[in-house]
């Protein structure tokens, strides 16, 4: 068995670590949880389960990530949020995981619920990530939101079988809050870029949007859910590019 550490950051997230902790029994023997200020009962939650709570600050998604990954045992990482458990087959296939070369990752396929509803299309249809790789050769950039891993040259991708079930939203509540946290952090991560957003941008993007991931993606498909989701997606492509006009005006 590779000798490798989960790790996983979390806040407020008493809904769904358990299940993601639960998804983890035997796989590994550190599994490392980074808690920024939970106050629901999340710690609570952790500490019912063989895994190792680590208060903190948030300082982003970028840094938060990788202030959790230096505290791990392991230079070998699996990478999950709280609302990411793992199939039985994933397990086993992680569990019979041989890595040498350390500039190897692993691309995971992933089944996006929103609520109890797989989305099998539109934008969460087909989604993947690379979750496993070793922090000697790989590390998270310092975005704030929407984060991504840095590779070295000659990077090696693996993939294997089994899927990370990733519970995006509980519901519309929950789904509305967070497109409005991403929204306004994204915008705010763009000023720093310097990028702009033009009159077309903000009127126009949105449309686009929604008719990408509706039609030409197939999130029709999905039913309801999918129409929800597509819809979403494009009121967040608009919080975004009005909340960045918004901090030039200010300025």
């Amino acid at each position: 068995m590779l000798p490798f550490s989960v790790v996983i950051v979390c806040k407020n997230e008493a809904d769904v670590i358990a299940a993601t902790l639960q998804s983890l029994a035997g796989l590994t023997t550190d599994i490392l949880v980074y808690d920024s200020g939970s106050t629901d009962g999340t710690q609570g939650i952790i500490k019912q389960f063989d895994a190792r709570l680590n208060e903190g600050t948030w300082e982003g998604f970028g840094k938060t990530k990788n202030k959790a990954v230096a505290l791990a045992k392991n230079d070998w990482i699996l990478s999950l949020d709280a609302d990411e458990a793992i199939d039985d087959e994933l397990k086993r296939s992680l569990i019979g995981l041989s890595l040498t070369d350390e500039k190897t990752v692993v691309d995971i396929l992933f089944k996006n619920f929103l609520g109890n509803k797989e989305l099998k299309h539109g934008e969460w249809g087909g989604d993947h990530h690379v979750r496993v790789f070793n922090r000697k050769q790989v590390h998270w950039n310092e975005a704030p939101v929407h984060e991504s891993l840095v590779f070295p040259e000659g990077v090696i991708t693996r993939k294997i079988k089994g899927y990370i079930l990733h519970r995006t939203m509980k519901d519309m509540d929950d789904y509305s809050r967070k497109m409005i946290q991403y929204a306004m952090l994204n915008a705010e991560k763009y000023y720093r870029q310097g990028k702009k957003a033009s009159w077309s941008r903000i009127r126009l993007s949105p449309g686009f949007t929604f008719l990408n991931y509706y039609i030409l993606k197939g999130g029709f498909l999905d039913g309801h859910t999918g129409y929800v989701c597509a819809k979403m997606t494009a009121y967040y492509t608009f919080l975004k590019y009005a909340r960045l006009k918004e901090l030039w005006n200010e300025k």
